[in-house]
């Protein structure tokens, strides 16, 4: 079978059912080119390492098993682009791993300050102290010029997205199935914001289903992608300690933040430690130890504790928090000061949209102004 370019063959090859990138290396190793691959008889395709005479079989009768055209259009459907290992635009680090993606279904805009990049990853069921923890690195990360890059799961991927964004910075999601069938659903909204001042990153065709298999093939991705990575919360059986194992195959430093040692959601963080991993309390620190990443500059706004846990001696020496707020800030500021409200009831009060008073919450808590309480509910602190 012959396709009109490279992309196009490139893309059969992804749309083939059960072809893996091990596999899909092997062929390239092989025969160069995928237009070189797709016009191989099924004896030469059965030499290659690895294939086999059912996929070989499947090789030479793609056509009749895939629909470029379709998927093409679909790509358009949904404002997605392929990016090839051979575009330059090709995150960087991911060419330093095993079998990394031969191509990439991307929503948004890769840049290349992208390869200054801190892979967030913890658990998806989050403690209070999980979140706090995950808000504070992102924010201060992403406000430094750090890229934040996470899986767009529930949890602690979710919060570092969100505090990347309000902190104005930029932000990576790599998700564990096609574009339009995202994953979680309820995240829909926010990888739209993320495509504003990011991107959103698959390896698999868009209507491709999430499923065990495609979740740690997504955290390669995300260590790869990453100069670091930083475990927030984690048990020590997750997705995350194999994506932690994932980043230091590929050679990139591995981060966790400590938590408190009698609750099962800290064990995978103090196991890395006990293992090596750089143990972190601070953004400063995570920077200080990637010189790579250290930015020019760091007079920048920073996530700060209730003055109540600071001692009063030390108090005058804190930046002064940010004042000035947006006017959707002073909205949410007004309403929240007739009595504690949920995102979505202020939604309706505000007549705004719930992704823009998600945000809006997320940088007055990170300047201040308010605190998340039990249940969603969000009470004024001044």
């Amino acid at each position: 079978m012959s396709y009109s370019s490279e992309s196009d063959s490139l893309l059969a090859l992804a749309l083939l059912p059960d072809f893996g990138p091990v596999r899909f290396q092997a062929l390239l190793d092989h025969f160069h080119t995928a237009s070189q691959a797709l016009l191989a008889p099924p004896s030469e395709l059965r030499a290659v390492r690895g294939l086999g005479q059912e996929t070989s079989a499947r090789l030479a009768a793609i056509e009749d098993l895939v629909d470029v055209p379709t998927e093409k259009q679909r790509m358009a459907d949904c404002g997605v682009s392929l990016i090839l290992r051979t575009d330059k635009i090709y995150p960087e680090g991911l060419l330093q791993t095993h079998a990394p993606p031969i191509l990439l279904f991307a929503k948004g805009t890769l840049l290349p300050t992208d390869v200054r990049s801190i892979g967030i990853v913890g658990s998806r069921r989050t403690t209070h102290y999980g979140r706090e923890q995950a808000k504070r690195f992102s924010f201060q990360l992403a406000a430094a010029g750090v890229t934040v890059i996470s899986g767009l799961a529930r949890g602690i991927d979710t919060v570092a997205h969100e505090a990347a964004l309000a902190a104005g910075g930029r932000t990576v999601a790599v998700l564990g199935s096609g574009h339009g069938k995202l994953y979680p659903p309820e995240n829909a909204a926010l990888a739209e914001q993320i495509c504003e001042n990011g991107a959103v990153l698959s390896e698999f065709p868009i209507l491709y289903n999430p499923d065990k298999r495609s979740f740690p093939l997504r955290n390669r991705i995300v260590a790869g992608m990453s100069k670091g990575l930083l475990v927030v919360e984690a048990p020590v059986r997750s997705g995350s300690m194999i994506t932690a194992q994932q980043a230091l195959e590929a050679g990139r430093d591995v981060f966790a933040v400590p938590g408190p040692v009698d609750r099962p959601t800290s064990g995978g963080c103090h196991r890395l430690i006990r293992d090596g991993a750089s143990l972190v309390t601070s953004p400063q620190e995570l920077l200080g130890d990637l010189e790579t990443l250290r930015p020019m500059q760091m007079d920048l706004p920073l996530f700060e504790p209730e003055l109540s846990e600071i001692p009063e001696e030390e108090q005058s020496a804190l930046p002064r928090k940010p004042s000035q707020l947006s006017p959707l800030e002073a909205k949410v500021m007004a309403a929240l000061s007739d009595r504690n409200q949920t995102p979505d009831e202020l939604s309706d009060a505000l007549s705004e949209p719930i992704s823009s008073i998600g945000t809006s919450l997320l940088k007055l808590e990170m300047k201040g102004h308010i605190k998340q309480l039990s249940g969603k509910i969000f009470a004024k602190l001044i």
